[in-house]
């Protein structure tokens, strides 16, 4: 089949696409109550069914791997229209959930041995069985090995590795992207870590992702209440009348303590979020619900914190506060214009600031009555962040002159005391330059934009903590993919991301990036911007040019005061 024919038959397929319609935590939102079969718990109701043509007979080798493929898409009592294209035997050991390899174009090569032939692709995601997508750049291929052999006449595949392969168009209809929720070791937030699954299939699929643990940049950022070892007792998560009865192994659940089945439950509550058929979640134990008391002792996470809705910026060579369109001085911190202060951050639990000189060489910090002091020179330096554990980050070439991240506390300490100060250089940043290092509002993760042979590449790390929320290390990062090559970033919320790379010369396009989202969505172009803010959300973006400071506005900036600049939310 030419690749034009292929073409072809996906968009019949999408053409005829069918949609169909698709306890005791309360999911926090409302929606109706109803009766579910196992099959469709928690569906959307615009979860979509393909119904892919089982084998034509007289096809040939490559027409029966490409036609195999394309049934991969039907998903349908357990993908039998794809197991008709294989052997009796390699029909009962295929396992097509083991992952899924997202294809901008594919094609079927012979590979020079009889019968043997590889499935060409030009990757765009790889999704493995618990959901973690790993988005690849244009050009990343993979061969898929097929071995046929005639079955009464008919080819048939009777080697084949476990998993699917779809089309990119394909993917975008039949997968959605939703977050599961484990907690920050305080258990304090939630931190979402996002999963594609198949829209008719979330229920189950969350669960076990969940009792999975995190995805690996999370791991050892965040915690689970889901004790390591943990299984659904069922292969099933049925929502009957509203309430999703997650049955887990007895032993496990029943020497939980109440406290941790509630944060079990909550957890639970908080992933099943986007499912409008889950109400509220039972815990039972090998089909007996188990009785879980709220009696106050476990505060249900903070998801989605927001900041302040203040910014710190500097005016007039000096440190100032910027809200609602106008200046004030920035409460009972010392003058630091003799500093000529650049990119200022402000603590969002403390007074604290710091800020880097005009060279961007030297970062500083400065606490209410105390003068600034020095925390680090460097051959340069990214913009300071704060976390929510009060510590200020910034990344700059070591001794060496290798990438290293840097994190200071100074809040607390005495004018003549030493700052508690880290030192971090993971491996995964040799040969790069830090661009940008920004922390999330809940202090797990932190995006990290760096560039290495002229590639940029924009990242998040989770970042490992001590039990006192002492910086340990950072995780190897998970890679979004961007249009552009930008060089700054900041957080949107707590799955999305505003980049651009500025200049003062020319029209810049932002761009929002997003964990939930294959395509990054461009803003509105604008002269000049050289710096970027955001508060809670995407109508909080701010961006700066000489003409002053702008707000993003429906599908423009509207200007707002001339004077501040480098303004930055709290964090």
């Amino acid at each position: 089949m030419s690749a034009g024919s292929r073409k072809l038959t996906v968009a019949v397929m999408l053409a005829v696409l069918v949609l169909l319609l698709a306890s005791c935590a309360q999911i926090p939102r409302s929606g109706p109550v109803g009766k579910s079969t196992d099959e469709s718990a928690g569906n959307p109701k615009n979860a979509p069914v393909f119904f892919p043509s089982a084998p034509r007979p007289g096809a040939g080798p490559e027409t029966v791997i490409e036609d195999f493929y394309l049934a991969g898409s039907g998903y349908e009592d357990d993908y039998a229209v794809a197991r008709q294209y294989l052997t009796q035997a390699s029909s009962v050991t295929w396992k097509p959930d083991q992952r899924a390899l997202v294809f901008r174009s594919a094609r079927v090569v012979p590979t020079g041995v009889e019968n043997v032939f590889n499935y060409e692709l030009d990757l765009s995601y790889s999704v493995d069985a618990d959901g973690v997508a790993t988005q690849l750049p244009e050009g990343t291929k993979e061969n898929i090995p097929a071995t046929l052999t005639q079955v009464d006449g008919e080819w048939r595949i009777a080697q084949i590795p476990d998993g699917t392969a779809i089309p990119e168009e394909t993917f975008k209809v039949i997968y959605g992207a939703y977050p599961i929720y484990f907690y920050d070791p305080t258990f304090t937030y939630a931190v979402p870590d996002v999963r594609w699954f198949i829209k008719k299939k979330t229920v189950k699929a969350m669960t076990s992702a969940l009792l999975g643990g995190p995805a690996p940049y999370l791991k050892g950022a965040v915690v689970s209440s889901f004790p390591s070892g943990i299984k659904l007792a069922r292969e099933s998560v049925p929502v009957v009348s509203g309430a999703a009865q997650v049955d887990l192994t007895a032993k496990d659940l029943v020497e939980a303590s109440n406290e941790d089945r509630l944060r079990m439950q909550t957890q639970l509550a908080l992933t099943f979020r986007s499912q409008p058929d889950v109400i509220n979640v039972q815990l039972r134990a090998n089909q007996d619900l188990v009785r879980v008391e709220d009696n106050g002792s476990v505060l249900p996470p903070i998801r989605d914190k927001n900041v302040p809705a203040h910014q710190i910026a500097v005016s007039n060579n000096d440190l100032v506060r910027y809200e609602n369109n106008r200046i004030s001085p920035l409460p009972d911190i010392r003058s630091v214009a003799g500093l000529a202060p650049r990119a200022p951050a402000e603590s969002a639990q403390s007074q604290t600031a710091a800020f880097l000189d005009a060279a961007r060489t030297t970062l500083y910090s400065i606490v209410p009555g105390q003068p600034a002091r020095a925390l680090t020179t460097r051959a340069s330096l990214t913009r300071p962040s704060f976390d929510r554990y009060d510590w200020v980050w910034a990344a700059g070439p070591g001794a060496s002159g290798a990438a290293e991240v840097t994190a200071f506390r100074p809040a607390g300490v005495a004018e003549t005391g030493a700052v508690p100060t880290v030192t971090l250089a993971p491996a995964w940043l040799a040969g790069r330059t830090v661009k940008e290092f920004r922390v999330s509002r809940e202090g797990s993760r932190a995006l990290v934009i760096t560039v290495q042979n002229g590639k940029t590449k924009v990242q998040v790390t989770g970042i490992v903590r001590a039990a006192d929320g002492t910086p340990k290390d950072l995780t190897v990062p998970m890679t979004l993919l961007t249009t552009r090559d930008p060089d700054q970033g900041v957080w949107v919320d707590d799955t999305t991301f505003a980049v651009m790379k500025g200049s003062a010369g020319e029209s810049v396009t932002p761009e929002l990036l997003s964990l939930t989202s294959a395509q990054p969505q461009q803003l509105a172009p604008w002269p000049g911007l050289t710096a970027l803010s955001a508060g809670n959300g995407p109508e909080e973006i701010f961006a700066q040019s000489a003409e002053g400071v702008f707000q993003r506005l429906g599908n423009g900036w509207s200007p707002q005061l001339k004077g501040p600049i480098d303004p930055s939310f709290p964090g």
